[in-house]
């Protein structure tokens, strides 16, 4: 046989591997479970996540207003509106009873 086989499990050995592969793999492996542990850390951070999510809108309305100042008018318009409607509609909501 070309492989080496284990006397008490019946197994084929692997072969023996050098410090410095050790070493790689454990480094390689070290890197992998950081990056999982800060991907876990990122969904379970939800106010963080909040924050990313408003600076990216806040960016975009940015380019927006640079590019597209009238379109940006509109957004501010449509968004005044939408507000006033709901607190409207709430007040009625709470008079009418």
């Amino acid at each position: 046989m070309s492989t080496e086989q284990d006397k008490t499990t019946g197994a084929a050995s692997a072969p023996s591997k050098s410090t410095h592969e050790l070493r790689a793999e454990a480094t390689a492996a070290r890197a992998q479970l950081a990056l999982t542990l800060d991907a876990i850390e990122y969904k379970l951070n939800v106010p963080k996540r909040l924050r990313d999510k408003e600076r990216l809108a806040r960016r975009r309305l940015h380019k927006l207003g640079e590019e597209n100042p009238t379109a940006l008018l509109g957004v501010a318009i449509g968004s005044a509106v939408a507000v006033g409607a709901a607190v409207w509609f709430a007040l009625r909501a709470v008079l009418d009873d």
